[in-house]
Order: C-alpha cells, then structure tokens, then sequence
C-alpha cells in the first residue's frame, strides 16, 4: 500500500500538522516536527542544491511545485523524495499555509495516478478542498489500515462515516478527490495488496485462489480476478506462477 506524506505548514513554512503516513516514510512523529520547518528537518549533505533553490523560488513566488529531492529519515537512512508543494490563500488571496504532498519514490516510483501529486490542485483555506479534507482522508486511511477493515465484505460508505462522525457525500468526495476512485475501488485496492502479501508469503495456501479472495473481503469471484488485473496487470495465477 502506497503511503502519502502530508505536510502543512503556516504562511511563514514551520509546521503545523503531518498525518501518519508522514511518520511511517520519515520515522518522526507529529509532536517532533512542530513548529520546525520541512528543509531545516529532511534536507542532508546530499540535498540536490539546485532543487533546494528551486523550491525557495516556488514558496516565494507561492507558486506551486513539484520535483524530486534526496531527503533523509529520522534514522540519518536518505530516499528519493518526491514532492508537490501548493501555497493555500484565503478568499482574500493573501497566502496562509502551504500544503506538501511526498512519496517514497523507492516504493512509490511511479505516482501518476495517485491524484494527491497532481500540480494543477488548487488549495482555499476556506473551501471544502482544504485542510479539513485532506485530515479526514488521513483519518480514513488510519482507521482502514489499522483495524483492516477492507476484510469485511459488507463494509458500506455508511459506516464508515458514522466511525469517522461525518455525512456519506463529503466522505465519498473526500475518497475521489484523494484516491481518484470510487469508495468499492478504494476498498478493493485494500484488499488485492492483502492477496497479494499472503501469496507472497505462503498464507492459506490450502486454499483456492477465491478462498484467499474472500478472507480478504471478496465475495464475488468475477469481482476479484477483474480487479486483481486492473491492480497487479497479471491474472491470479499468472501472478502466482511469476512469484514460484
């Protein structure tokens, strides 16, 4: 499963808030990087310069951005970062906060279809396509990932709202508008990586190809073989064959 950093900072680009997936790519928590700014934290000996004044350029023009920098982990390990930076203004266009959008690119190469890294967003402190969203599809992640509850076949939209006390037509934007897919797309993505990692690891092998389907929340066998090749691009058994 891809991980999605998110950074948001004030006008002046010290940190206010970083959602989970920001921890789990760099190693440092919330309560660490308040207050600190993005470079001053990441940045290290091997910090392409001329993407560093590229950067500045972008914040200062508040103009948004994209590119690629070498950043560096709590634990002093350097990745490919790969990052879209938006200045966010308010009705009044006077610039309040930027927001930052980063993968992995070591296990995130290729980011063309996660819409988040997309330059051409534009951010309003004061619309729906803020910060609020962007927190409540942190949250929907968190709670998806944690409690694993793709694997539940009769999971609905409805509660999943409830859990995250919000209505069924902001948390069905909120998962389009971030995953580019619609809320059963988003659930079965889920559930392919957890086929996926139980084939690559030898679990239920007594199992058929559907069996294992359903114990990770499939219930309908022409549902699952469609979209294991939409995520994977190589049938089930295909892409067992490839894996032995």
């Amino acid at each position: 499963m891809y991980h999605v950093a998110v950074i948001l900072t004030d006008a002046r680009k010290r940190i206010l808030w970083v959602n989970e997936d920001f921890t789990h790519i760099t190693g440092y928590s919330l309560s660490e990087v308040v207050g600190k700014k993005p470079g001053t934290l990441l940045q290290g000996p091997d910090s392409e310069p001329d993407v560093i004044m590229r950067i500045r350029k972008a914040l200062e023009n508040e103009v948004a951005f994209k590119d690629t920098i070498t950043n560096y982990r709590k634990n002093g390990e350097y990745y490919p970062c790969r990052l879209v930076i938006h200045p966010v203004h308010n009705e009044e266009n006077e610039l309040t906060n930027f927001i930052a959008f980063e993968v992995d690119g070591n296990t995130t190469p290729n980011d063309d279809n996660l819409p988040m890294m997309q330059i051409n967003e534009r951010y309003h402190s004061s619309s729906l396509k803020g910060f609020d969203e962007v927190k409540l599809y942190g949250k929907l992640k968190n709670l998806i990932e944690t409690q694993k509850l793709y694997l539940n076949p009769d999971l609905t939209l409805k509660q999943l709202a409830e859990k995250l006390d919000t209505n069924t037509k902001y948390l069905s934007q909120v998962v389009n508008h971030f995953s580019g897919s619609n809320f059963q797309q988003f659930l079965n993505v889920y559930r392919i990586n957890e086929c996926v990692f139980h084939l690559k690891n030898g679990s239920f092998r007594h199992l058929t190809l559907f069996g294992l389907a359903q114990q990770c929340g499939f219930n309908n066998k022409s549902t699952f073989f469609k979209v294991f090749k939409e995520v994977t691009g190589a049938t089930p058994k295909a892409y067992v064959a490839s894996i032995r």
